[in-house]
């Protein structure tokens, strides 16, 4: 860590020093480029050299406590608290440096795409996935972000089958995009006579929103279906066919939505869709080339995998892959995420930070 760090400080003194110079000046686009990448560089090189100050002032004060502060019992005591206080302050600024050697995801700013799918338990598991999308929609309200729903697939009971929304705000990503996976419940259903818990499953797909300019879909690769929506229990919505069914030829990913009552809106939302998955398929692919270097990052790309259960009888919820657990399973359904969100978040830029040093 210490050779990147001395590295990042070297590049960010070159960079002082380039748009300084009167040639980039007189480029605007290198200029641009040169300030941009010295302003990325200055929060981490200004928490590295605290840190190295913290350490000279730390050997000094531990060299005051070793001597006895010259038999002055007073500033004896005094460099003793400080020695403590610098302790901590030394952890504090080893914390951030981790978190800041990540590389950042360039998708961490963007809005995402959430489809939430009722998996084994039939019934029950489609009530859990309403919950589940209830649990995200509140999240997202706390953050003053907005939910689009763009398709959604009702049972008889109440439950969803399927949903598909968009939660759009910045920062979305960089919050949930860990959240895909299996969600697994454990709780007596209401139609359970004999007070049996039984176990549901719930999967859940983060996406990061794409624009237009990240995936570029060619008009004679997809085919556009038009067909008449339904609701809950095949209950016709309209008579006039504005749904839509999007397929796309090369990757084989098929899109519907039938939200709307316009055939137009559902073509956009479809395509939006379908942006993401395209884009969801290219980050795959990437992480299979990057295997060798991500190595033991559980849970980095498959979504077969239970990565949370929720246990109504203890009243929990519990993160399998970074072993954490909250005893407020209500508050956390009702949105009250960021614990969890926050302790998943450090546990995956620690995996990443021990690659990069790998590496």
């Amino acid at each position: 860590m210490l050779e990147k760090l001395e590295a990042l400080e070297k590049r960010y003194d070159e960079l002082g020093r380039l748009i300084g110079d009167p040639v980039i000046l007189a480029n605007p686009e290198q200029y641009k480029q040169h300030a941009r990448a010295f302003s990325e560089l200055s929060e981490i090189v200004e928490v590295y050299r605290d840190h190295r100050k913290t350490l000279k002032e730390l050997d000094d004060a531990r060299e005051m406590v070793r001597s006895g502060a010259g038999g002055d019992e007073t500033l004896l005591e005094m460099a003793k608290e400080e020695l403590a206080s610098l302790e901590g302050k030394k952890v504090g600024q080893e914390k951030r440096l981790r978190v800041l050697l990540v590389p950042k995801d360039p998708n961490d700013d963007k809005s995402v795409i959430v489809e939430v799918r009722a998996g084994t338990g039939g019934e029950e598991a489609a009530l859990f996935a309403a919950e589940i999308f209830r649990m995200y929609t509140r999240y997202a309200a706390t953050r003053g972000w907005s939910v689009d729903v763009m398709s959604e697939s009702w049972s008889d009971t109440g439950g969803l089958k399927e949903v598909i929304a968009a939660i759009e705000g910045k920062g979305a990503w960089s919050r949930l995009k860990y959240e895909s996976g299996v969600h697994r419940v454990q709780r007596v259903p209401a139609t359970e006579g004999a007070g049996r818990v039984h176990t549901s499953a719930v999967t859940v797909a983060v996406l990061p929103e794409a624009e237009e300019v990240d995936v570029k879909i060619d008009d004679k690769d997809i085919r556009i279906d038009r067909f008449c929506s339904s609701g809950p229990g095949g209950q016709s919505v309209n008579t006039t066919y504005s749904a839509i069914r999007v397929t796309h030829a090369p990757s084989g990913l098929v899109v519907s939505c039938q939200d709307e009552k316009s055939q137009h809106k559902n073509l956009a939302k479809a395509m939006r869709v379908l942006r993401s998955r395209l884009l969801d398929l290219a980050h795959q692919e990437q992480d299979r080339e990057r295997a060798a270097t991500r190595k033991g990052m559980v849970g980095s790309g498959d979504r077969s995998e239970k990565i949370r259960t929720y246990n109504f009888p203890q009243g929990r919820v519990t993160d399998h892959r970074i072993k954490v657990t909250i005893h407020r399973l209500p508050d956390f359904l009702d949105g009250a995420m960021d614990e969890m969100l926050d302790a998943t978040n450090e546990w995956f830029q620690a995996q990443q930070l021990e690659e990069e040093i790998k590496v």
